[in-house]
């Protein structure tokens, strides 16, 4: 873990598939750095992606929305790209099944075949306005229900806010 105590994604935007490591807390805060750095190799042709979650302490559902979002995106891509969860943990596996995120993104929660020690870039998270992380927020909360249809009565209540507070400041 990284000495910083704060969460960091750290990279390997040149391998293939790009690598991230997952080094802290993976949550709402942090998630629009993860998303901006995902769409920007999805813009540079880049379909295949592996996040290691090995030290990666928790997550919360912006941060799986954000994930939901990169596979809904990568489905798109022909042919399609993938997605691979690795060493995520039996905690982390819990969550994504109970938001059924397991049928839209492979998840390896044992191993996976590949070293993940050249991840040595920390993304640096650009900052965003309040009504821009509001939107993202709730973009997040919306792939979730596109993912799977029964997280819609989990988030209903987050999403009205979300949708009233970005409604708010438009």
């Amino acid at each position: 873990m990284a000495d910083t105590g704060k969460p960091v994604y750290l990279v390997d935007a040149y391998s293939d598939p790009v690598v991230v490591r997952i080094d802290g807390r993976a949550c709402f805060q942090n998630s629009p750095c993860l998303r901006d750095f995902i769409t920007e190799m999805l813009r540079q042709g880049k379909k295949r992606f592996v996040l290691d979650f090995q030290t990666c302490t928790s997550m919360d559902s912006t941060f799986l929305g954000v994930l939901a979002g990169a596979a809904l995106e990568l489905k798109k891509t022909a042919p399609d790209g993938s997605l691979v969860l690795a060493r995520v943990g039996q905690r982390n596996l819990e969550l994504i099944r109970n938001l059924g995120l397991h049928r839209l993104l492979t998840v390896d929660a044992e191993g996976f075949p590949m070293g993940f020690d050249k991840c040595d870039k920390a993304l640096v998270c650009e900052d965003h306005s309040e009504l821009e992380h509001a939107r993202m927020v709730l973009e997040a909360h919306e792939n979730l229900v596109t993912a799977d249809e029964a997280n819609r009565t989990k988030f209903q209540d987050v999403m009205a806010f979300l949708k009233n507070r970005v409604g708010q400041r438009v």
